[in-house]
């Protein structure tokens, strides 16, 4: 009779233990998909992921599959519930900043508020990614497959320069750190002004 009753516990306990396993398993799952992951941009123009907001933009991750190790598979059935990532979410740019005109710096009056702006992107710009600038936050040259643009007659004073990446769908993907330059312009009238034609 004790024996009988020894088993019973016993088969209880192996029995119990792949549901322990599963709740547990579950309970990692559920944790791993409830922490968000945030994307920005650091001051020297490199992609930096982090599970604190600052001023980035959420990332949604695919879900996690998780198989049960006692469960009998083979290699074609764990690739066909591993989901495929898009090729837009799969690419990244490692750096993506203004390399010029520097932070602050101050255009002399003789470029007469002429201005080109370079960018640094790594890896190269892919072919169906654009790229648009704003000064002061308005959009003043449409989204182009380049990395350097003109700026023409701005005006004398402080401006904010910012670029972004558009991709194929039209969506801004990514915003450099904002630049911020002076720009020095003379009045014409003054007679030793280089944009005076009568001097």
């Amino acid at each position: 009779m004790r024996k009988i009753k020894m088993s019973k516990i016993l088969t209880r306990q192996v029995l119990a233990w792949p549901v322990l396993t599963s709740l547990a398993l579950g309970s990692l799952t559920s944790l791993a998909l409830a922490a968000p992951v945030y994307r920005h941009i650091d001051a020297q123009g490199n992609v930096v992921y982090s599970d604190e907001p600052q001023a980035g933009s959420r990332v949604d991750l695919a879900p996690i599959t998780v198989v049960d190790p006692s469960a009998p598979h083979d290699a074609d059935s764990v690739r066909s519930m591993t989901p495929a990532p898009s090729p837009e979410a799969a690419f990244e740019y490692a750096r993506f900043a203004i390399a010029s005109p520097g932070n602050e710096q101050t255009i002399p009056t003789g470029q007469a508020g002429n201005v080109q702006v370079k960018l640094s992107i790594e890896p190269a710009l892919r072919r169906q990614d654009r790229v648009q600038l704003r000064v002061d936050g308005k959009v003043r040259q449409s989204p182009m497959h380049s990395s350097v643009f003109a700026l023409s007659q701005l005006e004398r004073g402080e401006h904010r320069l910012q670029a972004e990446l558009v991709d194929g769908q039209g969506q801004t993907r990514l915003a450099t750190p904002p630049v911020t330059i002076y720009v020095q312009r003379a009045s014409v009238n003054l007679p030793r002004n280089p944009n005076n034609p009568n001097r």
